[in-house]
């Protein structure tokens, strides 16, 4: 292609080449948001199964370079795969309480086998998605993006604290740390220009070196890693195990919806409209592709991540060149453990900062997605038993903990499921308006 056919794009519209040097740290700080949640499945997995410091070494290096590349697939589809959005691409978090249930009965070897069978199944459910468009109006996908935005809120300030399970969990330190991350993007935001458009990625990195200075990162990880290393194909043997297939399947179908909401949430919170339904099928076989190619890699399933969800609505920078440079810099991070280590280093407070923002900036879109839907007697009951049975339960729940363990699974995992089981058989049954 000749140069003067590129066409030059904005930040602020999907298509078209951006200057490296505004695209580059607006994709990185992509990278920013989701590297903690794309290792964290993996590093609570590994530990609780006891599997080998340098197996889990290799599987954290693999998580980076399945996320880079899927991501690359997400912003420009082969065929129909791909919805051709500011999609990004990491292990799925969803997945750790059947991971936990399976991991420890059969072996992490057996959860392998069941993502790859779980992907392929996701990517048949993915050429239904046109046909059950349906199922999809405004109202459910507002709450479905909602639902997404609530139940992310309590793992924002957990990072907040220093991170679920911390030691130090609440220490002063890591409040402080947050606290300063967010003063700093609010900042940020009252600046024109770059400065506005990047300032979750300044307030990350601010507050990362106020860590440094009040002590609290260890280099050692970062000393240790070594500059190159290839990604390990198959680190783990597969294996096919009935119950393991089947339990991770149902979570597949959660983590469809889950997808559904988060390509509508890119849509509704960076492009002001509803997704269509080439983009919504793209996006679910990108994440049925993505969880296939990421077993073969020892990792678990991947999915589209919520928190970049919110970095798009909070900057609405949209463009895919920008996001293809952060692509390209989580695939480097696979070939260099060093740089890995960098990011693996960083107190969760840091992020923690900036995911207050982010996640509740998806509760916002959702809300602003749901303001055009007509409140009527008929969607206002939807919303409020949605709303009310699906979020409520993700809340509190024990109240499943008497039914099937496959239930609380399921169900009980984020509110996400249920709110979109409710509110799309609500839709479904509740008479409409007459003529």
């Amino acid at each position: 292609m000749r140069k003067e056919d590129v066409k030059k794009g904005s930040i602020y519209e999907l298509d078209g080449v951006v200057p490296l040097k505004e695209a580059l740290p607006l994709g990185i700080q992509h990278v920013l948001a989701m590297f903690l949640g794309n290792i964290s499945p993996l590093l609570i997995i590994a530990g609780m199964l006891g599997l080998s410091p340098d197996l889990k070494s290799a599987l954290i290096q693999n998580a980076m370079f399945i996320a880079g590349a899927v991501t690359l697939v997400q912003l420009y589809p082969v065929w129909k795969i791909g919805a051709k959005l500011p999609i990004v691409m990491g292990t799925s978090s969803g997945f750790i309480g059947t991971a936990k249930a399976m991991g420890a009965l059969y072996g992490y070897g057996a959860l392998m086998g069941a993502s790859l069978i779980g992907g392929l199944f996701e990517m048949v459910l993915g050429f239904f998605i046109k046909p059950l468009r349906k199922l999809f109006p405004p109202v459910v996908t507002s709450l479905v993006i909602i639902s997404i935005g609530l139940s992310l809120l309590p793992v924002g300030i957990n990072y907040f604290g220093g991170g679920s399970g911390a030691a130090d969990f609440g220490d002063p330190k890591h409040l402080l740390v947050g606290t300063f991350v967010i003063l700093v993007i609010i900042i940020a935001k009252q600046i024109k220009g770059f400065v506005n458009n990047a300032s979750i990625l300044i307030g990350i990195i601010a507050g990362y070196i106020l860590a440094i200075v009040l002590g609290m990162v260890d280099f050692t990880q970062v000393q240790t890693a070594s500059w190159i290393a290839l990604p390990t194909f198959m680190p783990v043997k597969m294996e096919f195990n009935l119950e393991v297939i089947i339990a991770m399947g149902i979570m597949f179908i959660a983590t469809t919806v889950e997808t559904v909401g988060d390509v509508s949430g890119i849509t509704n919170g960076g492009l002001g409209r509803e997704a269509t339904s080439e983009e919504l099928q793209g996006g679910v076989l990108a994440d049925g592709l993505g969880s296939v190619v990421a077993s073969l890699f020892g990792v678990l399933p991947n999915t589209s991540f919520s928190q970049n969800v919110g970095l798009v609505s909070v900057t609405k920078v949209v463009n895919r060149f920008t996001i293809m440079t952060g692509a390209i810099f989580l695939i480097l991070c696979g070939f260099c453990p060093k740089l890995s280590a960098l990011f693996a280093v960083m107190p969760q407070s840091v992020l923690g900062g900036a995911a207050v923002i982010m996640f509740a900036s998806i509760l916002v879109s959702g809300i602003q997605s749901l303001m055009r839907v007509e409140f009527n007697e008929r969607n206002t009951l939807i919303i409020a038993l949605a709303i009310g049975l699906g979020i409520g339960i993700g809340q509190v729940p024990t109240v499943l903990a008497q039914l099937p363990s496959w239930v609380g699974n399921i169900f009980a995992q984020n509110g996400i499921i249920m709110t979109f089981v409710i509110a799309t058989v609500l839709n479904l049954i509740l008479p409409g308006k007459k003529d």
